[in-house]
Order: structure tokens, then C-alpha cells, then sequence
């Protein structure tokens, strides 16, 4: 027995239900249904091979989003969705993962703990086909009109001038749904589809503020990264200073900062241990 929520039941998400023709008869789900879930959701939608900056601009703008009370909304899929789901998760936040598949298949089948754990978390997860079903061309498409129908914005991270994140963009307009992108570098063909965006009327999100204020939500700190709040003077507040401005190698910011290799990585390594950085690609990033 599935479980299945039809349109003419009064647990129906209300904002789905005003999308017209688009609307779903039924929504198949797995996990607890609670129609508060569904009262601020942000959509959250970006490449799929994201990258070190699309991962940052996740996990700082959509941790705080979520730990305030927001509930995140993606289509599950690796790269930006699946970072965002993770972001949710690990902030105490819900997230709503819609499938391009059926209910009862875990696509990409490679995630079945993220999958486990937006459940355990009091998520759910959604799709408007039953079963087994396999995902196809079409049903991408399908899948993002949810993504955006359920929400009261969009946010897109990172996207190329093809991305399919544009589709469910255009349907933020369509269903006169607040969007948000986040602007990328120039040199980025993951950031001409957001540039783009930006263009053409889409609010610029820097920081979970701009989307809070739009909710009418206060963040639960006024402290900007905690992290960043517990490194103390000295050595490690000067390569938060360095790092701030770029990401770095650790020979390049010894240099700069005119201090030994050796000792330099004993202070990265407990910065690490901190959660204050990350290291990717041999590169320091400030958290």
C-alpha cells in the first residue's frame, strides 16, 4: 500500500494546488506527511557537477536558511540538489526531495542514505508516479514544475545557458514565485545561466539574509559564521584574513604571510579540525 495524497483532500499543499493546469491529481510520498512542512519552502535548484564554489555558496546560504525554519526543496539528484537536501539535514532543518522516478525507486541509486536520512529528519519524500517507474527525459521537466509549484521562491546556485535548473526557473515566473540566484564568476560557464538570470530581474542572494527577509524569518544568530567567530587572534586570524580574500595553496599563503610551511600547517590543521576550513583541490577555503 502506498501512501498518496490526492488534490481533493484538504492536506493537499495549498501553493501546488494554485499552479492550473500544471497541477498534479496526486503526490505518492514516503515519510511523515505534515502540512506545516510545507508552509515556507525555499526551492533550491543548480548543476549537477557542481563545483567547490557552488558547494560553499550551499552549504553557508542554505544551512542557515533551513535552521531557520524554511523548509528545502530539491529534485535529489547529485550536485547542487543533493547538496542542498545535505545542508538541510545536517542544520536540524526538513527538506522535500521530489523524484523524477517512481515512489518506490531511489534515484541516483547511489544516495539511498541521504535518501534514509531526509526521512529520519521529518522530511518526505515526493513523486507523482508510483512504484518502480523509471526516470526519462520527460519526467525531469515534470518534476521541476513540483519543485517550483511547492515553493514560495526560488533560489538557483550555479547554472550553465542550457542548465535544466532554467526550467524550473521559468516556472518561478510562471507561477509568479520569488526568485533568487546567486552570480558566479564570469569566467564560469556554470555561472552564465545565474548571471543571466540576474539580468533579467532575478533578486541577488549573498547571503541567507536576502531570502530570510523575503520569508519575514530572523536567522537564529546574528553572528555571521559561527565558525569564522571562533578563530582567536594570531596566525590563524591572519589566514582567515588571506583566505577571505581568495582561496589558496598552503605554499602561496605561507608566502604571503612570511611564515614557516611547517608551522602554518599545524594552524590549518586545527582550523580543519574547527570546521573553520576546507581544503579541495589542494586549495584552503574559508568556511
Amino acid at each position: 500500500m502506498q501512501d498518496k495524497i490526492n488534490i481533493e483532500q484538504k492536506e493537499y499543499p495549498r501553493l501546488l494546488k494554485e499552479i492550473g493546469n500544471d497541477v498534479p491529481k496526486q503526490l505518492y510520498y514516503k515519510g511523515i506527511w505534515d502540512p506545516k512542512l510545507f508552509d515556507k519552502c525555499l526551492a533550491v535548484v543548480g548543476a549537477r557537477q557542481m563545483t567547490s564554489y557552488g558547494k560553499r555558496v550551499v552549504e553557508q546560504i542554505v544551512g542557515d536558511v533551513a535552521q531557520a525554519g524554511i523548509t528545502i526543496v530539491s529534485g535529489f539528484m547529485y550536485g547542487v540538489d543533493a547538496a542542498a537536501h545535505e545542508a538541510a539535514v545536517r542544520s536540524g532543518g526538513r527538506t522535500i526531495a521530489v523524484m523524477p522516478c517512481g515512489i518506490d525507486r531511489v534515484h541516483p541509486a547511489h544516495q539511498k542514505k541521504l535518501y534514509a536520512d531526509i526521512i529520519d529528519h521529518e522530511g518526505l519524500i515526493l513523486s507523482e508516479f508510483s512504484g518502480t517507474m523509471l526516470p526519462s527525459n520527460w519526467t525531469y521537466p515534470k518534476r521541476n514544475r513540483i519543485v517550483a509549484g511547492l515553493s514560495q521562491a526560488v533560489l538557483v546556485v550555479e547554472a550553465g545557458v542550457k542548465s535544466g535548473s532554467l526550467i524550473t526557473a521559468g516556472y518561478a515566473k510562471k507561477y509568479n514565485r520569488k526568485l533568487f540566484a546567486v552570480p558566479g564568476p564570469i569566467t564560469n560557464e556554470l555561472s552564465q545561466g545565474t548571471n543571466r538570470l540576474l539580468q533579467h530581474g532575478a533578486e541577488l542572494a549573498s547571503s541567507a539574509k536576502e531570502i530570510l527577509d523575503f520569508f519575514g524569518v530572523p536567522a537564529l544568530s546574528e553572528v555571521e559564521g559561527s565558525a569564522r567567530s571562533a578563530i582567536p587572534e594570531g596566525l590563524e586570524l591572519n589566514i582567515a584574513k588571506e583566505l577571505r580574500r581568495e582561496s589558496l595553496e598552503i605554499d602561496v599563503l605561507a608566502r604571503n604571510l612570511g611564515v614557516p610551511v611547517a608551522e602554518l600547517g599545524t594552524a590549518l590543521s586545527l582550523l580543519q579540525l574547527r570546521g573553520a576550513v576546507s581544503l579541495e583541490r589542494g586549495k584552503y577555503y574559508l568556511c
